[in-house]
């Protein structure tokens, strides 16, 4: 894989994958960039976001799972000096539909965190990775959720 990234002046960026995608990278005003722009870690965020929920909506439509609505969000804390490295993250998984078993739910996260993305295996290899999911059912017109959880990769 190769990426690159072209200076566009101050702190502004595009960055360009293989794939020919492209996408805007910025720094805020306080550091002198011009706010135009994802930051790079913001990017390693949404990155791991990404491939563990293509692996669990993928693993969950083959399950036969009636999703309706899915999302994932990562949170992540930082370290306070120079680097600021990411030092934890959650991953929430919030899975929405009729009728969604919790097992395929918990088997899919499993999938992802322990065979299938390759951010999470790399970024848990630097800080503990939290992984959460809640699942909401939804009949008439509403959403209500329930059940929620937490899974814990048996990891060597």
């Amino acid at each position: 894989m190769q990426v690159e990234v072209t200076w566009k002046g101050r702190l502004s960026f595009d960055g360009k994958a293989e794939s020919g995608f492209t996408v805007p990278l910025g720094s805020s005003a306080d550091v002198g960039g011009d706010d135009d722009g994802f930051r790079p870690m913001e990017l390693m965020a949404l990155s791991l976001a990404a491939c563990t929920a293509m692996d669990v909506i993928s693993i969950l439509s083959k399950k036969r799972q009636a999703v309706s609505d899915f999302r994932v969000t990562v949170k992540t804390e930082r370290a306070s000096e120079h680097p600021k490295v990411f030092t934890q993250a959650t991953i929430e998984y919030h899975v929405s539909g009729k009728d969604v078993q919790e097992e395929a739910v918990r088997r899919a996260i499993e999938l992802s965190a322990t065979r299938y993305c390759p951010a999470q295996a790399m970024l848990r290899q630097v800080f503990p990775i939290d992984l959460l999911y809640f699942i909401y059912e939804e009949e008439d017109g509403s959403t209500r959720l329930v059940t929620q959880g937490r899974y814990q990769p048996e990891l060597t």
